[in-house]
């Protein structure tokens, strides 16, 4: 089972913040999930809200902010707001990397950032998976890259699911823990798919996941699931 760490290692470190996602590399994941807004100025920026109110310092909305300015708050222990661009060099290599396209409209330049990256500086397709809760955010990214993979965010059963798979050609259904069944992640199997279970922070949970054939699971504790694994 693949152990993803959300927001990178966001249980112990200030989440989304490159201290965050060296823990999480430190610990050995595979991979790293992040979250992704555009601030005023285009620039690609990794935060989960689209507000900075919870995670940081300061106030007000992302998307109306100046790179300058984010760069000015705090993200916790001194950390600051990473551009995406950031993440990456400091991944370099070590991780594939789980993008959420959290902000209105920025799949295209995801896209574009990815193609400087693998054009650049030696990444592959095959290091990146797209996903999010705005499935048209996901068409978008499709329409234009065919081959990444995707995975399809639902925070609720995902009624409708067989459709929007074949329009979108995913690579998993990813999935909250509480809505989880045996029958669905066989039905999801079924269709060539995986299953990719989001938050998983306690090790009952995924014992459990494990019996059920779930295919990766996005944790808090990295470090811990990893250890268990």
């Amino acid at each position: 089972m693949l152990i993803i760490g959300h927001r990178g290692a966001g249980g112990t470190a200030p989440e989304n913040t490159l201290k965050s996602f060296e823990k999480a590399v430190q610990a050995g994941v595979k991979m790293i999930e992040l979250d992704v807004h555009q601030c005023a100025g285009g620039e690609l920026v990794v935060i989960h809200d689209e507000k900075i109110n919870r995670t940081t310092n300061g106030k007000g909305l992302v998307s109306e902010k100046t790179l300058t300015e984010l760069e000015n708050v705090d993200a916790g222990q001194g950390e600051k707001i990473p551009l995406l661009s950031e993440v990456l060099d400091l991944v370099d290599h070590r991780a594939m990397i789980n993008i959420e396209l959290k902000g209105a409209r920025v799949a295209v330049p995801v896209y574009e950032l990815l193609k400087k990256y693998k054009k650049d500086f030696g990444w592959n397709t095959d290091d990146f998976c797209i996903s999010s809760f705005d499935h048209q955010q996901l068409s978008d990214f499709r329409n234009v890259d065919r081959k990444t993979k995707i995975g399809i965010l639902y925070p609720r059963y995902p009624h409708g699911f067989v459709k929007l798979a074949d329009e979108l050609q995913p690579f998993s259904i990813n999935l909250s823990l509480r809505t989880v069944k045996p029958g669905l992640v066989k039905e999801i199997h079924a269709l060539g798919l995986e299953v990719w279970v989001y938050t998983v922070n306690e090790l009952f949970d995924l014992e459990h996941l494990e019996t059920l054939g779930v295919d990766a699971v996005f944790t808090n504790y990295p470090a811990k699931l990893l250890h268990h694994n």
